[in-house]
């Protein structure tokens, strides 16, 4: 009965049935993969975030090299601002308002410069392309605790004079002329004395998830729905196999001869005894023999 099934275009189907759930089964796991990070990711800031400060003499290792564990933990640090060095990053959306932040050298009373992200701000409407104002540090000493965040990645956007596209630290460091700390950058909790005028603090991290579980039962689903579908179709096949068997059977049976034509469907003709006066049926049957013949002459 599904022995049509082992033909080549039925193969074929099957060939391309496990193609299309092998890549649903690799989109399925690549979904799992990002739910599992987001999940460690999660972890991190529910462990760090609101921790106790560390020292700087703690916490200088992390600002070489920050291990991933080691995410949005703060560190008190003393120190004084470096506000004629002041650089804007660029597209830093906030809530889904285009934005700049504001990053600050601030050297510690040890003598390493980290870079200080002191919050976000608006695009400007007085000019084109830049904040209308950047508020300004505390002067002198100032004692500020930030949260660490590992450098980021290099782009190939361009970034006008005093402003970056990134902030990757070493790039950070050949622009300014002097070392900075090249693992890790503070994002501002609090600093002593404060200003009057701040930028916008930047946002908790979410800890959502998102939706990677349920596009990840999705695909496996999808996977699963092709062999289905397959098999359906399969059924579908051998119920019509079964059908036309079953007609032909019961044609033989009845002494029905199928006549194939080239150029019209099959058509049953009943057999006549000699003798019978010719129906009507076969009259026009008969006549329309004759004019295909024609036609193909």
């Amino acid at each position: 009965m599904y022995r049509f099934l082992a033909s080549t275009r039925w193969l074929g189907w099957l060939l391309l049935v496990c193609i299309f759930a092998a890549a649903c089964v690799g989109l399925g796991r690549w979904q799992m993969n990002r739910l599992a990070e987001a999940q460690a990711d999660n972890s991190r800031v529910e462990a760090n975030y609101d921790a106790t400060p560390l020292s700087f003499t703690q916490a200088r290792p992390y600002f070489q090299s920050l291990p991933e564990e080691k995410a949005w933990t703060p560190v008190k640090m003393t120190g004084t601002y470096l506000a004629q060095d002041t650089l804007i990053v660029r597209n830093r959306p906030d809530n889904g308002a285009p934005g700049y932040e504001v990053l600050v050298p601030f050297r510690t009373e040890e003598g390493t410069v980290v870079m200080i992200d002191r919050g976000w701000l608006p695009i400007g409407d007085d000019s084109a392309g830049r904040p209308d104002d950047v508020p300004a540090p505390p002067e002198g000493t100032v004692q500020v605790t930030a949260r660490l965040k590992v450098g980021e990645p290099a782009v190939s956007r361009s970034a006008p004079a005093g402003q970056i596209a990134s902030v990757e630290l070493p790039r950070v460091a050949d622009m300014l002329g002097y070392p900075v700390a090249p693992g890790a950058y503070g994002v501002l909790a609090s600093e002593q004395p404060s200003v009057a005028t701040m930028p916008t603090a930047l946002e908790r991290p979410s800890v959502d998830t998102g939706n990677h579980m349920s596009y990840s039962l999705q695909w496996f689903a999808f996977g699963v729905l092709s062999f289905v579908g397959l098999g359906y179709a399969a059924r579908q096949q051998a119920r019509i196999n079964r059908e036309d068997a079953q007609e032909a059977a019961e044609a033989k049976a009845a002494g029905v001869e199928v006549i194939h034509s080239a150029y019209r469907a099959p058509r049953q003709r009943p057999t006549r005894r000699r003798g019978d006066a010719p129906t009507d049926e076969e009259l026009e049957d008969a006549y329309l023999d004759r004019f295909e013949d024609q036609s193909r002459r």
